[in-house]
């Protein structure tokens, strides 16, 4: 287990590094630069910026040198815990990522608890009920939050809030906890806030964990060595969650891989239409004004949650499933 362990922690730290590297590489494919964007802004509002400007403006942020430069400065800077400073709001990108990253990883937990406490249970009776009526029912709801976008969903929810409570569902605080500090009274209205972004988010991956669950579940009753635990005098339930169950979570248990970062970067649309001060927004923002230190650090950071989700999910699946264990000793 030790061994394993050491080869996956290996293989993640490499892959982290592969990360950074395509995502400061992506993030120079388009055209220009953030001094160009900055310009073409300035153009907009009638300011003209001379040529002398310009290449003051990119050597003092370093865009005069090569790509490959430019990304060993920024390597550097990151070994370093230097995240680089954003060329559109002039503050060190740590402190706008620190901001929203509490946020965010509420907003995100929440949305996992919520997706994990209502999957398990709903898959589990769907498979055991097989075409019963709560069966199609719920996956009648779960194809509804297969299908409606998660915006619209949001957008629905305001507008419902408006019409029928003449209440603002936007944002994660009412505007007089915004700047308070953390307290009781700030706590209370934040989960009075939550619950709205928590569904919306985890409604479309409850649906499709429930499939998955109920459909791996299905395949397991059907197997040979249930019937003979329930032939050796084990009751219904308990013969249902000791064996099939933990089986059937496997497929569940390693999509933590891409869950995690989907509600970080998936959640952009939804947080822009809710308001919500996360680092979605703030992502597409540093990627529509070209500011590579803040959009090449957010990216960095999904594919590392990426990476540790991976790491995290094959280490459960260990744990889980004996068969896999033995696998990984050999």
């Amino acid at each position: 287990m030790v061994s394993y362990l050491l080869r996956r922690i290996a293989i993640a730290i490499v892959t982290i590094l592969a990360i950074s590297l395509i995502s400061f590489l992506i993030i120079q494919l388009p055209p220009g630069d953030a001094v160009t964007a900055r310009i073409a802004d300035l153009a907009a509002q009638g300011d003209l910026v001379s040529e002398a400007q310009i290449e003051s403006l990119r050597e003092y942020h370093g865009l005069n040198k090569p790509v490959p430069v430019q990304y060993l400065i920024w390597m550097a800077k990151l070994l370093r815990g230097d995240l680089g400073v954003s060329f559109e709001f002039r503050r060190p990108v740590s402190e706008l990522i620190g901001e929203r990253l509490l946020m965010t990883v509420i907003v995100a937990g929440s949305a996992v608890l919520l997706t994990w406490a209502l999957a398990i249970p709903i898959g589990i009776y769907s498979a055991v009920r097989q075409n019963s009526p709560g069966d199609y029912a719920f996956t009648f709801i779960g194809f509804i939050g297969l299908a409606v976008p998660h915006f619209l969903l949001a957008l629905i929810l305001l507008y419902l809030g408006f019409a029928w409570f003449d209440k603002d569902l936007s944002g994660l605080n009412s505007p007089e906890f915004v700047e308070a500090p953390w307290d009781l009274a700030r706590v209370r209205d934040l989960l009075q806030h939550l619950w709205i972004p928590a569904i919306i988010l985890g409604l479309g991956g409850t649906a499709q964990l429930i499939r998955i669950l109920r459909a791996n579940l299905l395949d397991e009753l059907r197997k040979p060595y249930v019937v003979t635990v329930r032939a050796k005098g084990q009751t219904f339930w308990r013969s249902i969650l000791r064996y099939p169950v933990r089986i059937a979570l496997n497929p569940l248990i390693s999509t933590i891989g891409y869950l995690l970062p989907y509600l970080v970067s998936g959640s952009v649309i939804v947080s822009v239409v809710l308001g919500l001060p996360t680092v979605g927004p703030l992502l597409l923002r540093a990627l529509l004004a070209q500011d590579m230190y803040l959009a090449g650090a957010i990216v960095l950071i999904l594919g590392a949650l990426t990476v540790i989700g991976t790491l995290i999910s094959d280490v459960l699946l260990v744990l889980l499933d004996p068969r896999i264990r033995l696998e990984s000793d050999r």
